[in-house]
């Protein structure tokens, strides 16, 4: 753009944008702004705990190429330092 298209740009109007609230996803309650996307503190240390316990976690599949990677450096004691 060049600098005097942009002084030609007139501002937006003003827009009015609602905020969609989701429920808590620990309890389903109402989120509280203070501990969004939460409603309370209680909500927000229970989802952290399962982050730190790892109860949360996304399921993966070993392949055959991490297996072999392993016991590629494992098997021959040469390999090693």
């Amino acid at each position: 753009m060049i600098f005097s298209q942009v002084e030609k740009l007139q501002p937006m109007k003003h827009i009015k944008i609602e905020r969609i609230l989701m429920a808590c996803p620990m309890c389903k309650k109402n989120q509280d702004k203070k501990y969004r996307p939460f409603c309370s503190k209680r909500c927000a240390d229970l989802d952290l705990g399962k982050w730190l316990t790892e109860s949360y976690s996304i399921p993966a599949m070993e392949t055959d190429e991490e297996d072999s990677i392993s016991t590629e450096f494992t098997s021959n004691g040469s390999n090693l330092h």
